[in-house]
């Protein structure tokens, strides 16, 4: 089997406008939480979540086409041209072989809205003719197939919270099996509004916490809901003689890939965490792994109640009794949860991790759950040593999936 490596990084999130930014927030224990900006809360039962703060967007993408597309869509080219230029590649000699996997758990769902308000106002015949390429969760990826010329594969997973992590997993088979060179792999969320705010609030899967610091608090006891994030996250995955040819630098080695299925219910985890125990176990085979090889893991960590026991018990469960030895922070304490971006920002945080032999912290932990009880690195990066990591996410309709990133020698 060919080898993929990850040669490029770009992002968008709660703690910083690209990786670099991203990276030193993680390192410095940043809490990219705050009371929401875009629309008044005042009679609203959930007041804060991880905004993109102070990120101009015309200042990477024109007016006009701005106007066009819904800021799901800006977050991923903003975050895919990041990384093509952190890559130094260039597509045009073999740019049938390359191309993109973009997810996004529930795409333009702004412009979904807006388009609803205008056609009760003015009649759906008035709706813009940019509404459905503004809304499409697919429109991601073909715009940054687009932008860079990408004439392989182009894909959208749809598969809630588990998508961006899919769509690494899904680019990494697809070089290594042969079927492409490069790809594009990430994904990009804008849900943040009214309408989405309104109904995970609906779900009960929100927190009502007002204190940004108490609000996304994963394996704490206090925890009550997940805090909506938003932003992206883009790797360009690379084969690895590909990469040599060039003189890519090399940040770091996909190495295997676990998908499956809870069966079980339409929001709700597998409480003995059998089912993301499995893909654990999936991925770890897939790259001839074993638990005690494994130093690190970005959990799902979402801070519900359900997830944070369940993922505990799960890597019980895959680990046996090396869990007791693995780290496993969970940074959507810092950014809250970006949905089908967050497995994307979260392998760019594992993939620096690995990099830089550096844990992230779980922030903001105080009040310790005894079902919660593994090494989550609690509020304090670490300086220790990585050369194996996984990283975790877990979706609505029991979608699991597990992606393992290895030091590049």
């Amino acid at each position: 089997m060919r080898r993929v490596v990850i040669t490029g990084l770009g992002a968008v999130t709660p703690i910083g406008n690209t990786v670099p930014e991203t990276w030193e927030s993680v390192k410095a224990g940043k809490c990219g939480i705050a009371p929401i900006t875009y629309y008044d809360t005042t009679d609203r039962k959930v007041k804060v979540a991880g905004e993109v703060k102070n990120l101009n967007m015309e200042q990477f993408l024109d007016k006009k086409e701005l106007r066009k597309m819904d800021k799901f869509c800006a977050f991923a080219l903003i975050a895919a041209r990041e990384a093509v230029q952190d890559a130094a590649i260039s597509f045009e000699a073999d740019s049938d072989r390359c191309g993109a996997i973009i997810s996004s758990g529930i795409g333009g769902l702004e412009t979904i809205a807006d388009g609803q308000d205008v056609g009760r106002a003015k009649g759906f015949d008035r709706v813009s003719p940019y509404f459905i390429p503004g809304c499409i969760g697919n429109m991601a990826a073909g715009r940054v197939a687009i932008e860079h010329g990408l004439h392989g594969m182009c894909n959208s997973v749809v598969t809630a919270c588990a998508g961006g992590t899919n769509a690494v997993g899904d680019g990494f088979r697809l070089i290594r099996d042969g079927y492409a060179e490069v790809m594009l792999c990430g994904g990009s969320e804008a849900s943040i509004t009214e309408l989405g705010i309104g109904a995970f609030t609906s779900l009960s899967a929100l927190s009502r916490t007002e204190d940004p610091m108490r609000a996304s608090i994963p394996f704490d006891k206090e925890r009550n809901g997940f805090v909506m994030g938003e932003g992206a996250g883009v790797l360009v995955l690379e084969e690895l003689e590909h990469a040599l040819a060039r003189g890519a630098k090399i940040y770091g080695e996909v190495i295997g890939y676990g998908a499956n299925c809870d069966a079980h219910h339409i929001t709700a985890p597998l409480e003995d965490g059998s089912g993301a125990a499995k893909c654990m176990q999936l991925a770890m085979k897939d790259g001839n792994v074993d638990p005690s090889q494994i130093q690190y893991i970005n959990a799902h960590g979402t801070s519900t109640p359900l997830n944070d026991k369940g993922e505990t018990r799960a890597v019980k469960l895959a680990f046996g009794d090396n869990a007791k030895n693995v780290m496993m922070s969970s940074t959507k304490s810092m950014t809250g949860h970006l949905l089908g971006a967050s497995g994307a920002v979260e392998a760019i945080i594992t993939t620096l991790a690995v990099q830089n032999d550096f844990a992230p912290a779980t922030i903001n932990y105080q009040q310790p759950d005894e079902e919660c009880d593994l090494d989550i690195v609690p509020n304090e990066g670490r300086n220790v040593k990585i050369e194996y990591a996984m990283s975790n996410s877990l979706g609505f309709g029991g979608h699991n999936a597990s992606i393992i990133i290895k030091k590049y020698k």
